[in-house]
């Protein structure tokens, strides 16, 4: 192992901030955010129904899911809270995904957040992140077609669209979005 991917798995625990937000690794303590925030009605809509019903599930979804990530690469989902009033309102993150070639960046906030920039706020630092902190070249971004609002983030967020595109587990045909 290099000594870059050393002090990359150092980065599990890394915390950042942005102007208004505060971003962490996901942990099994966010088990029933996790439970709220993926049995929305738009996140169950443009994302997936991620089969989560109990904070139980959501605890597992997080082990197995999320930390694994963090172990490997040093990088994954985080939590975002917003640094007035400390309030849980999504995640953001860097996702190794099967049937990419590119890491892929991701985001979901619950509705009432929608609008106030918190999104765009979160995924310009998690981008950030990932480009200069972790070396990566590129980043993909998926969304479906209708997701209006995801379209204009990502490419906000410079992303640029290139193909339709299906990923192992999911007929749905998907935009997909690079960085140049």
């Amino acid at each position: 192992m290099s000594l870059k991917n050393q002090t990359n798995l150092q980065n599990g625990d890394k915390f950042y901030e942005t102007e208004r937000l505060i971003l962490r690794p996901m942990a099994a303590e966010d088990a029933e955010f996790i439970l709220t925030l993926y049995n929305s009605p738009k996140f169950i809509k443009y994302i997936g129904d991620r089969y989560i019903r109990t904070v139980a599930d959501a605890e597992n979804y997080i082990e197995r899911r999320f930390l694994p990530q963090f172990e490997k690469l040093g990088f994954g989902n985080y939590l975002i809270l917003t640094k007035e009033g400390n309030q849980k309102i999504g995640g953001v993150g860097i996702f190794e995904r099967d049937g990419l070639d590119v890491m892929d960046i991701g985001f979901s906030l619950l509705e009432e957040f929608e609008g106030k920039g918190y999104a765009y706020e979160a995924a310009l630092k998690i981008k950030s992140v990932g480009m200069n902190d972790f070396g990566l070249k590129k980043l993909s971004a998926i969304t479906t077609k209708d997701n209006a609002s995801s379209q204009k983030l990502i490419e906000k967020l410079g992303l640029k669209f290139q193909k339709f595109v299906t990923i192992p587990g999911d007929p749905e045909e998907l935009m997909y979005y690079e960085t140049e």
